[in-house]
């Protein structure tokens, strides 16, 4: 029997309400209010804003613009491959896209492109690991588990601020 105490709390942003996930080792998991991915928190998880203060706070940071790495403990649960994926997408900077040909040969897996995109996708801290910024070899958005115009916020936002102009779009 798992008697671990998994922690989860709930914090406003510009994209929706997240919904946030932790347990002793680090945050696990981070929800979206809409998108592909609906779920629900077991009864036996405890709702706690103290525990996961640490990841709000720099979420907040992030949407404000005032943050453009993420410094939590993290403890994403996958398979070696997905942890693999998890790991280069740490790696892509802020402001920047590659696509998933390109994540594939940054893991060493050129022909896993499906694979690599599959991973992608069961990302459970979207945001934080920014699997955002990967996109179609054409530069076309291509799925997220927030929706895609999750996907074309985060971007843009992403791109006013490492360009210094966080307002523009906004005026």
């Amino acid at each position: 029997m798992n008697t671990e105490t998994i922690h989860h709390d709930e914090m406003r942003s510009p994209i929706g309400t997240l919904r946030l996930v932790a347990d002793v080792q680090g945050l696990r998991e981070v929800w979206f209010e809409t998108g592909r991915h609906q779920k629900v928190p077991s009864p036996s998880w405890v709702h706690s804003s103290r525990a996961l203060n640490f990841a709000r706070v720099q979420l907040e940071e992030y949407f404000a613009g005032e943050r453009q790495a993420f410094d939590l403990p993290l403890h994403p649960l996958g398979t070696p491959f997905q942890l693999a994926v998890w790991e280069e997408l740490e790696r892509i900077p802020y402001g920047v896209t590659i696509s998933y040909g390109e994540l594939a040969r940054r893991i060493d897996q050129p022909a896993a492109v499906r694979a690599v995109g599959a991973a992608n996708g069961r990302n459970p801290l979207p945001i934080i690991v920014p699997c955002h910024r990967v996109i179609g070899s054409n530069g076309s958005l291509t799925g997220f588990g927030g929706g895609l115009p999750t996907k074309r916020f985060l971007l843009a936002m992403e791109e006013r601020v490492a360009r210094g102009d966080l307002f523009a779009g906004l005026r």
